[in-house]
């Protein structure tokens, strides 16, 4: 259950970091302080990988689920 969650988090997470970092790297070389210039990109990759890796986050979603029901019967006795 727990590496279903991190995968989830991680092919989420990753780009935004990635992103983030690079733009804090530019923002730090020109002496740009802008909020907006950091959350809009973030906002941008975030979305398209929800895109992307959206039908494959609902299937591995779908199918732990599927495997968490057709195991009660052995949790329960």
């Amino acid at each position: 259950m727990l590496n279903v969650i991190l995968l989830l988090l991680l092919v989420i997470l990753v780009p935004a970091l990635v992103v983030g970092l690079l733009v804090s790297m530019f923002q730090a070389a020109t002496q740009i302080n802008e909020m907006t210039l950091s959350f809009i990109p973030k906002l941008i990759v975030t979305l398209f990988t929800l895109m992307l890796a959206g039908p494959w986050m609902l299937r591995l979603v779908m199918d732990f689920t599927r495997n968490l029901v057709q195991e009660i019967p052995y949790l329960i006795g």
